[in-house]
C-alpha cells in the first residue's frame, strides 16, 4: 500500500466533507440550493464552470485520443467543448440570466408551455444517469487500487460520498468544492506537463515526432470524413449548450456580465489547459512507445513523477471525477424536483426537501447503470448526442425566435429523437457499408428537429402565454 498516497486521499476526502458541511449552512431555500441564491462572483462562477467541464474525459480521454489519433482525435474534447463555453458566453448567457430561471425546464415552460417543460426535463434527466454512473466506476477504481476496497463497496461508497456533498449544500457545496478542486487539477497538470517536456526534449521534439496527418484539426478528404468532422464539432458545441449543468451556473452568477465573463474565461482556460493532456498524449509516443493507450497518463505519472508529485496527481484526478459527478448529479435532480415533482401540491409546499429527496432518488437510479457494466455505459456517447438532436433547436429558437405554441417544442424534440434513433438503428441493423453510414445520425436528427419546429410553427395555432409560477 502506498501510504503517502492513502494519507493524501484521506485528507482530500475529509477536506471536501468539511467544505460541504460549511456550504450547507448557506442553504435556506430552493434558490440557494439550485442556483446559490444567484450570488456567485466571477471567480466562483468561473471555477465551477471549468470544473464541471474539465473532467476525467478531458484529462484521460484527450491524452489517449491524442496518442492513438493525434490532434484530430481531440476535436470533441477539448476544442469543441471549450468552444461551447465561449459561444455560451457570447450569445446565450446574458439573455438567459435576465430571465431569472432556476432550471432549463423553466426556460422551455416560459417559451413553449408545460408539456414541453415536462418532456424536455425528462429527456435531459435520463441522459445524465449513465454519465453519473461512469463517475462512480472511476471513483470505485481509485478506492480499489489505493485502499483495497471491493468493487461493489467502492461504487456504493462513491455514490454515498457524492450524494453527501451534493445534497447537503446543493449548488453552494458543488461550487465551493469545484473551485478548490479545479485549482489543484490545473497545478498538477502544469507540473506533469513540465516534467514530461523536460524528459522528451521540449515541445519542438514532440511536434517533430508527430506524423503530419496527426497535427491538424481539419478534416480528411472525402464527403463522409467532412460530415463526421462537422458532426463532431456540432455535437461538442451545440449539443452542450442546452445542458442543465452549463446553464445552471449561468443562472447562479450574480449578474449577466458575470455570467458572460465566466463562460468566456472558462472556455479560454479550458482549451488552453486542455492542450496539456493533448501534448502529453503525443509525448507518450516518444517516452512510452510500447505501452497500451488506456490509462497512459497514469503510466506516465508513475514513470516520471516523484512520490509527492504522484500523490498530487492522483488526488487531482480524484478531484476531477468528484467535481464532474457532483455537477452531473445536481442537474437531473433539479429538473426532477423543480419541473416534475413540484407539479404536485404535496411537493410544491416543501421545495427544499423535494430537491434533496430528488438528489437521493437520482443517486439510487444511477446505481443499476454502474453495476450493469461497460455495455450499459456505452450509452454515454448516445446521451451526449441527445442535447444536439432533441434540445438545441427548440432552445435556440425559443431564445431568439417566437414560438407559436407548445406544439412547436414537442414536435421539434420528438422529431429529432425519432429520426436520430431510427438512423442509429438502421446503421446497426444493416450490413457494413450501408448508405446510412454516410451521414452521421446527429446531423439527420438535428435537421429533423428543425423541420419539426418549422412545421409546427406553420400549422399550429398560437397558445396563450404560459404562466410561470414564482420562485421560492
Amino acid at each position: 500500500m502506498n501510504t503517502p498516497l492513502v494519507v493524501s486521499l484521506s485528507v482530500y476526502f475529509v477536506a471536501m466533507i468539511g467544505v460541504g458541511v460549511w456550504a450547507g449552512r448557506r442553504v435556506e431555500n430552493e434558490a440557494d440550493y439550485l442556483v446559490a441564491g444567484r450570488r456567485l462572483p466571477l471567480w466562483l462562477a468561473w471555477g465551477t464552470l471549468l470544473a464541471t467541464w474539465f473532467g476525467a474525459a478531458t484529462v484521460m480521454g484527450a491524452s489517449e485520443a491524442a496518442r492513438d489519433e493525434g490532434v484530430p482525435g481531440t476535436i470533441l474534447d477539448p476544442f469543441a467543448s471549450g468552444t461551447a463555453l465561449i459561444v455560451a458566453g457570447l450569445f446565450f448567457a446574458r439573455p438567459l440570466w435576465e430571465m431569472q430561471l432556476l432550471t432549463m425546464g423553466d426556460f422551455f415552460r416560459e417559451k413553449y408551455g408545460r408539456r414541453t417543460e415536462l418532456f424536455s426535463s425528462t429527456v435531459q434527466a435520463i441522459g445524465y444517469l449513465p454519465w453519473i454512473a461512469a463517475q462512480y466506476l472511476a471513483l470505485a477504481a481509485v478506492a480499489g487500487q489505493y485502499f483495497g476496497v471491493p468493487f461493489a463497496w467502492g461504487v456504493i461508497g462513491a455514490a454515498a460520498f457524492v450524494l453527501f456533498l451534493t445534497m447537503i449544500g446543493g449548488m453552494w457545496s458543488v461550487t465551493l468544492t469545484d473551485t478548490a478542486q479545479i485549482l489543484l487539477v490545473l497545478i498538477s497538470l502544469v507540473v506533469l506537463g513540465g516534467t514530461m517536456l523536460s524528459h522528451v526534449g521540449g515541445v519542438d521534439r514532440v511536434w517533430a515526432a508527430t506524423p503530419p496527418g496527426h497535427r491538424t484539426l481539419l478534416p480528411q478528404a472525402g464527403t463522409a470524413a467532412v460530415l463526421i468532422w462537422a458532426a463532431t464539432w456540432a455535437n461538442g458545441i451545440f449539443g452542450n449548450l442546452p445542458g442543465q449543468d452549463l446553464m445552471q451556473r449561468v443562472f447562479a452568477s450574480r449578474s449577466a456580465v458575470t455570467a458572460q465573463r465566466a463562460c468566456v474565461l472558462a472556455g479560454v482556460v479550458y482549451v488552453t489547459f486542455g492542450l496539456l493532456p493533448v501534448g502529453l498524449g503525443l509525448a507518450s509516443r516518444i517516452v512510452l512507445p510500447e505501452e497500451e493507450s488506456p490509462g497512459i497518463l497514469l503510466k506516465m505519472a508513475d514513470a516520471f513523477l516523484s512520490t509527492p508529485l504522484q500523490c498530487v496527481f492522483v488526488v487531482a484526478l480524484t478531484a476531477i471525477i468528484v467535481s464532474t459527478c457532483t455537477s452531473a448529479l445536481l442537474s437531473p435532480s433539479a429538473l426532477i424536483a423543480h419541473n416534475m415533482l413540484e407539479r404536485s401540491p404535496v411537493f410544491a409546499s416543501r421545495r427544499l426537501f423535494t430537491n434533496r429527496l430528488s438528489t437521493a432518488a437520482v443517486t439510487l437510479c444511477t446505481l443499476p447503470f454502474a453495476f450493469g457494466g461497460q455495455s450499459i455505459l456505452d450509452l454515454l456517447d448516445v446521451a451526449i448526442e441527445v442535447g444536439l438532436v432533441a434540445l438545441f433547436v427548440p432552445f435556440a429558437a425559443g431564445l431568439y425566435g417566437r414560438p407559436r405554441s407548445d406544439t412547436a417544442g414537442l414536435c421539434s424534440i420528438s422529431a429529432g429523437l425519432v429520426v436520430w434513433l431510427g438512423h442509429r438503428v438502421a446503421i446497426a441493423a444493416l450490413p457494413a457499408g450501408n448508405a446510412f453510414e454516410t451521414i452521421p445520425p446527429e446531423l439527420t436528427g438535428t435537421a429533423a428537429s428543425l423541420a419539426g419546429y418549422l412545421a409546427a410553427q406553420q400549422f399550429s395555432r398560437p397558445d396563450k402565454q404560459p404562466q410561470t409560477p414564482p420562485d421560492s
